[in-house]
């Protein structure tokens, strides 16, 4: 309990200031290009062929245009004003022939207002150089505004728009340096470092010079895979492999599924179900193979070469922290099977806090799926990314380990690897691999569908509980939300985290949304939701990057679960230990995916 405890207070003030800093108005939702998509009569339901000829676009400096008729060009353009939860459209004045019999200057610290009267009614307004009618055209209640989706209604009508994604195009974000970026990726560095000693197990025995060599370590694999150009390309070749593996499974599903017409149905279930879950199946499978004929062996021997000779690290947690690159939290301990039982307890934390803060290749292959859809360009580079992402947040959990469970015993430095293999042949290899890969694929979904239907579930008991005390009409006029929900909550606890890494503030609610999703249910759910995000046009280039990088990681609740009993199974003397290290390992493979979000952050 003092694990939540001191959680509780290192958050709670930054909690608080989420909700009082920078609140998000209803304004600032509003602005943007809106489509409709349907209108709901008395007496029946109009859904346009074409949504782009029916539109409201509206701009941060108070003016507006829109079509809401079959003639596309009949634009109509004017001034909007919000008054509580009802938007007021006011059409620009052709006719200024209107005989004004009196004015007024209204000033107050940062607007200069003159009203013009005629026959003593106020009908029109210059405001800060700006001539605005007073004479409402279209009155609007917003009954709805929440991520990319406006609900309006004015006398019985109730349209619904989308926003329209105009802010990112299927070409990859430049990435850059900025004085802010870097400015602001340091101070969050600093802030999780921080973190990190408070929850400390011993503050004195803590090895900076380590620290200090995991993250420049970092930042120089992160500058030298995205910003120089020949080794960015050779991982961009590695990547187009990547994505060319990932279709070949397809081969394998239109075999299976394809002459029931499978196939051909459309929707996020049946691409999920026989298409993304295939991958983990087929990945599982090679991956087995390729530790069979030893290839993963070599490769994760030479990453734990550079990281033992750089970081000074004992030779079991290199061969560990380089083989969740590859490989999952409970198949990673293979490579060290030998070492296990006589682990430090600092080695323990680093093996533990490497397997929450990577993925496994099987799964990754299913978030490039997600990121990419059927874009080719957008496929190879978030591939890409996450191939870096897994690589560059192993230091960063060595860093994270080391600072919360720091090493005070004498280590073993013998970096040999073992020698057991997963089946007797290559064949049993690939069988053994397949069926590891289906439990995993099952596992996946049903988590998925239980998760997911625990959230609706909380939100409609948290909607409820909104409706008393005016607590969700609060929530409209103040937040992007549109009632109390599981995702509001999430998103306002992990907001001041995300922000102070990086992360603007207007996108800092979602991002936190994403975070806390993947900490309390699982990361693919956190992707599934980054997916929606992104294809709604949500979040920008850098809040994309970012999520991408801070949700590539194993660290959730459950995964503490599947540790004990995955490594604990291969050391039973050590389940104690596990289950003492369990919520700091959390902790650590958070704080090693929000290092790494924070660094490539930095660079967009």
């Amino acid at each position: 309990m003092k694990y939540f405890y001191k959680l509780l207070l290192s958050f709670l003030f930054l909690t608080f200031y989420s909700f009082s800093f920078g609140q998000n108005k209803i304004e600032e939702a509003l602005i943007g290009d809106w489509n409709l998509t349907k209108t709901a009569f008395n007496d029946g339901t109009y859904e346009p062929s074409d949504s782009n000829t029916y539109f409201i676009k509206i701009n941060e400096n108070g003016l507006f245009s829109f079509n809401l008729g079959e003639d596309p060009t009949d634009i109509t353009k004017g001034s909007w004003e919000l008054n509580d939860r009802e938007i007021i459209l006011y059409p620009l004045a052709d006719d200024f022939s209107i005989k004004i019999d009196s004015s007024f200057i209204e000033l107050d610290s940062s607007n200069r207002e003159i009203k013009y009267f005629a026959d003593g009614v106020h009908f029109m307004s210059n405001k800060n150089g700006q001539l605005r009618q007073k004479v409402a055209l279209l009155k609007f209640s917003i009954t709805e505004i929440n991520k990319g989706h406006l609900q309006l209604e004015s006398e019985g009508t109730v349209s619904h728009f989308t926003q329209k994604y105009v802010r990112h195009s299927s070409a990859a974000p430049v990435s850059k340096f900025s004085v802010n970026s870097i400015f602001r990726a340091i101070i969050g560095m600093a802030f999780l470092v921080f973190i990190a000693w408070l929850f400390s197990s011993n503050r004195k025995a803590i090895n900076w010079a380590l620290v200090g060599k995991g993250l420049a370590f970092q930042i120089t694999i992160a500058i030298l895979v995205l910003k120089v150009d020949w080794i960015e390309a050779g991982f961009e070749a590695i990547s187009r492999g990547f994505v060319t593996l990932i279709g070949y499974t397809n081969v394998g599903v239109d075999f299976l599924f394809g002459q029931f017409g499978i196939g051909k149905i459309q929707g996020p279930l049946m691409n999920f179900a026989f298409k993304i879950l295939p991958t983990i199946v087929f990945f599982s499978s090679l991956m087995s193979l390729l530790y069979y004929w030893g290839v993963l062996q070599r490769i994760v021997y030479v990453f734990a070469w550079v990281m033992k000779r750089v970081m000074n690290l004992s030779g079991a947690e290199s061969l560990a922290a380089a083989g969740n690159v590859f490989l999952g939290q409970t198949e990673s301990p293979l490579l060290v099977k030998p070492y296990l039982g006589k682990m430090t307890k600092s080695e323990m934390m680093c093996l533990m806090t490497g397997g929450m803060a990577t993925i496994a290749g099987g799964v990754l292959a299913s978030f490039i799926d997600f990121l990419g859809g059927d874009d080719p360009v957008q496929r190879l580079f978030y591939a890409k990314h996450l191939l870096i992402a897994s690589i560059i947040s192993a230091p960063a959990a060595i860093v994270a380990a080391k600072i919360l469970v720091p090493e005070t015993e004498d280590i073993n430095e013998d970096l040999s690897i073992s020698k057991d293999k997963i089946g007797t042949n290559a064949l049993e290899a690939i069988s053994n691999g397949t069926t590891d890969g289906l439990k995993l694929a099952v596992n996946v979904g049903a988590m998925l569908l239980v998760f997911i239907s625990l959230m609706a579930l909380g939100n409609g008991i948290l909607g409820w509980f909104g409706t008393f005390g005016g607590i969700n009409e609060w929530i409209v006029a103040n937040t992007q939300y549109s009632a109390l929900s599981f995702e509001l909550v999430l998103g306002y606890i992990g907001r001041p985290i995300v922000w102070i890494l990086g992360v603007d503030w207007s996108e800092s609610v979602f991002v936190g949304e994403l975070l806390g999703t993947k900490t309390i249910l699982n990361e693919f759910v956190g992707y599934l939701k980054l997916g929606e995000m992104k294809a709604n046009g949500i979040l920008s280039d850098k809040a994309i990057i970012m999520s991408t990088y801070m949700l590539c990681g194993f660290a959730n609740f459950a995964s503490i679960g599947i540790q004990i009993g995955g490594i604990g199974a291969l050391a039973p003397n050590k389940k104690g230990q596990l289950s003492q290290l369990g919520m700091r390992a959390l902790l650590g493979g958070t704080i090693a995916s929000l290092l790494t979000a924070a660094v490539v952050g930095m660079m967009y």
